[in-house]
């Protein structure tokens, strides 16, 4: 066998971020709730960092000199909320092993609320409880059923051991589906609609809904009204009322017990604020951090005086000097992070001037990344992330800074995809309801208002807005 030994030279071009850089990149994507738990981490692990005693800006209003456990207990309104747990003292060895009690959220889970519901009534047995145990574990965040009868059994048998029957787990489930809200445990959307329908009072609009959602649903669904008036034999006026009784009802029954979800998760705060005084404009950056400082016995004058051995002596100057060096690059990037944010959003307000002074719509002006890039010199990834997840807070409401961004629909075009999209909206809501434009006509509709737009754009405009096809738009 022949054997060759051969070298070659190949030169690649690789680019490596710093730490720092790294660092910068990462807290630049953070909200402002995300920021501050990033700076409260930080300030307890690095015991070189303190927030200054001058500091008139406290962040999140929580004294960072407090220990973890302060901050704990003052979650609590008064001392008698305390629970007994948090004044115990941790005498124990530190190879003890303590169970700290994990805290969970108030809010009840969908199937708390219906075990609770159960629960209340004195004929439900505790087997019964069992077994409503599975079936509603096995109902959705919407609502729905998603196993079946024979399913449940076996499940049932599998993890109990319990010989129960088909009627057993049917009984316990049409229980459940008797529980709030109506049309929980539904195996569909027609099946969840005749439930709340046969909890309302039963009048003749009710009873024609019922119907309809019973015996004509394919035709509901599809939107044929006048083939179903005809079947039903009735009128326009009466067709029209029972569909709005159909419209009326919660297609996601589930989705109205609240799933434990964190109220902070649930709340925009502003991160910026942008104020006008006859035809100027003044931003404020809303999250303030606190003046953050190295502690007294991590500076340079303290890190040769410790006692004790020469190795000892070097050991603590070498901590000494990696945490001041995590707590100078930590406050630098927290530095970076606020000037690149005023920097880029600055130039957002300048290149949007007339909606920040008129607070409309029909104002915003074509706008890409590139364009706040040039203005700031700052790199296109460096301004998508900073103004990821951001918002800004004008005299109308709270606006997320990714509602600016609109492309040109054509090279040198000064209209707005905000334009366009207001446009349609305008003609699908002046169209008529029993025979809906079609993407095309629409597109005609518009390029006769002078936007040259094609079908397919309207397609796409149309699906942001969240508007069906005209089938579905169909009226009576």
């Amino acid at each position: 066998m022949d054997e060759s030994l051969s070298l070659s030279l190949r030169q690649k071009q690789q680019q490596t971020l710093a730490p720092m850089q790294l660092q910068f990149v990462r807290m630049l994507e953070m909200t402002g709730p995300e920021l501050e738990e990033e700076i409260r981490r930080t300030v307890d692990d690095n015991p070189a960092i303190e927030v200054g005693e001058d500091d008139d800006v406290p962040l999140g209003d929580t004294d960072f000199n407090e220990s973890a456990e302060q901050m704990q207990l003052a979650d609590y309104r008064t001392d008698d909320d305390i629970p007994a747990y948090r004044l115990e003292a941790h005498n124990h060895s530190a190879s003890d092993v303590y169970y700290e009690p994990v805290a969970v959220a108030a809010d009840d889970s969908l199937m708390d609320s219906l075990m609770g519901q159960l629960a209340e009534n004195p004929l439900v047995t505790d087997r019964d409880m069992e077994i409503a145990r599975f079936v509603a574990g096995n109902i959705d965040d919407n609502g729905y059923m998603t196993r079946s009868v024979r399913a449940l059994v076996d499940d049932i048998a599998i993890q109990t051991g319990w010989d129960v029957t088909d009627d057993d787990v049917r009984r316990v489930w049409n229980m459940v589906r008797g529980l709030e809200p109506a049309g929980v445990g539904a195996v569909d959307l027609r099946d969840s609609l005749l439930i709340q329908l046969n909890r309302r009072e039963d009048t003749l609009t009710v009873a024609l809904a019922r119907e309809i959602i019973r015996d004509y649903f394919d035709l509901f669904s599809l939107m044929h009204f006048d083939r179903m008036r005809s079947l039903l034999g009735v009128d326009e006026t009466r067709l029209r009322e029972a569909l709005d009784v159909i419209r009326g009802l919660n297609p996601k029954p589930g989705a109205l017990v609240s799933g434990g979800e964190d109220d902070r998760v649930r709340h925009i705060t502003p991160d910026f604020l942008v104020e006008t005084e006859g035809d100027r404009l003044t931003l404020t950056l809303l999250n303030k951090i606190p003046h953050l400082q190295i502690e007294r016995s991590f500076t340079v004058e303290a890190e040769g005086s410790g006692r004790g051995t020469r190795k000892e002596v070097a050991e603590a100057g070498a901590f000494i000097r990696q945490k001041r060096d995590e707590a100078v690059a930590f406050m630098r990037v927290l530095e970076m992070r606020q000037q690149t944010l005023f920097r880029v959003m600055w130039a957002i307000v300048q290149w949007q001037r007339d909606f920040f002074l008129t607070d409309d719509p029909m104002r915003i002006r074509p706008m890409i990344l590139k364009d706040i890039s040039g203005v700031t010199g700052d790199d296109v990834s460096v301004i998508s992330r900073a103004t990821a997840g951001k918002y800004v807070a004008t005299r109308q409401g709270v606006y997320p800074i990714k509602f600016f961004f609109n492309e040109r629909r054509k090279e040198n075009d000064d209209v707005s995809t905000q334009k366009v999209l207001a446009a349609l909206r305008r003609v699908i809501d002046g169209e008529d309801k029993r025979r809906p434009l079609s993407d095309a006509s629409i597109a005609e509709a518009l390029q006769s208002e002078g936007f040259d737009i094609a079908r397919r754009t309207v397609t796409k405009y149309r699906e942001k807005l969240g508007i069906p096809v005209g089938r579905l738009r169909k009226g009576i």
